[in-house]
């Protein structure tokens, strides 16, 4: 829907001069409702002069009474031959001279009150440059202690609708980066849990599946009829061990050699210490000679 050629000013009049509700003006001028409130009630747009949008061509009378009779109408802009200006849509946003003063104001108050927007979203709302926002941030500006924070809708240098979307998009990014930083530290825990799982093995419990167990035939049970069968089938006893049968048999002690007898003449019978038959033949012969001598 085009807008009118003095927003804010057809705003006014329309204010003054009407019974039409905050919506309806702020539709059809393109602000926002709380802004057309603010006008209202003398916070904004203070010092700027009401325009009759009736004469220039873009709203008739019967489309104004149309609308007071219904609140949920809304106002269309009228039909003109008249070319309307194009909507500049990129480049720097111009300041007028009398305002330029009022910009670290501005700063100051959509830092302390939107810290979500960023700098390339102030700049564009305000029309400054990123080394101002800076040293308002950094609190090095060289008129920092005469600075005021200040909204910029009531300054004139933005609208409602503009601050509003930009804040809607300043929200959107902070969480569209806490899903992804999310996103990053699942990520880098899972990275971490596969490291840990790969030092320190899992052992992981099998579930066997058992297959039936088919029952084995069993054998007939032979019967024992006889002792002598029961002797065959008991096994061999083992034999007892002795000392003579694991070390083997211990040879006999060996004879007492005879004591020496004295006969009836005193001599003694020794055993001749020489042995073989020389020394056999001499015992005999002197066993002769004594014979003879007792006879």
């Amino acid at each position: 829907m085009p807008l009118p050629l003095m927003p804010k000013a057809t705003a006014v009049w329309l204010v003054d001069n009407t019974s039409l509700t905050f919506d309806q003006i702020a539709e059809f001028c393109g602000l926002h409702p709380l802004e057309v409130k603010g006008i209202a009630d003398g916070e904004i747009a203070i010092g700027i002069q009401g325009r009759d949008p009736v004469p220039d061509g873009e709203l008739t009378r019967e489309e104004i009474e149309r609308c007071v009779a219904d609140p949920k109408a809304r106002l269309n802009m009228a039909a003109s031959e008249i070319p309307r200006p194009k909507a500049r849509t990129s480049g720097p946003k111009y300041t007028p001279v009398t305002k330029r003063q009022d910009r670290p104001n501005a700063i100051m108050w959509l830092l302390r009150y939107h810290s979500e927007l960023s700098d390339a979203q102030v700049s564009r709302l305000v029309g400054t440059t990123k080394p101002t926002i800076n040293s308002v941030r950094d609190r090095t500006h060289w008129n920092m202690a005469n600075l005021k924070p200040i909204d910029p809708v009531s300054l004139g240098m933005c609208s409602q609708v503009e601050l509003d979307e930009a804040v809607t998009k300043a929200h959107k990014r902070l969480r569209s980066r806490e899903r992804r930083e999310a996103r990053e530290r699942a990520r880098s825990d899972r990275d971490t849990a596969a490291a840990t799982a790969e030092k320190e093995p899992v052992v992981e419990t099998a579930i066997l599946q058992r297959a039936p167990v088919e029952a084995a035939p069993q054998e007939p049970l032979e019967i024992v009829t006889s002792a002598q069968d029961v002797d065959k089938e008991a096994p061999a006893e083992e034999a007892d061990h002795s000392v003579e049968s694991v070390f083997g048999s211990t040879p006999a002690p060996a004879a007492p050699e005879p004591e020496p007898t004295a006969d009836v003449f005193g001599t003694t019978d020794r055993p001749s210490e020489h042995s073989g038959p020389a020394a056999d033949g001499e015992g005999a012969e002197v066993a002769e000679d004594e014979e003879e001598s007792r006879t």
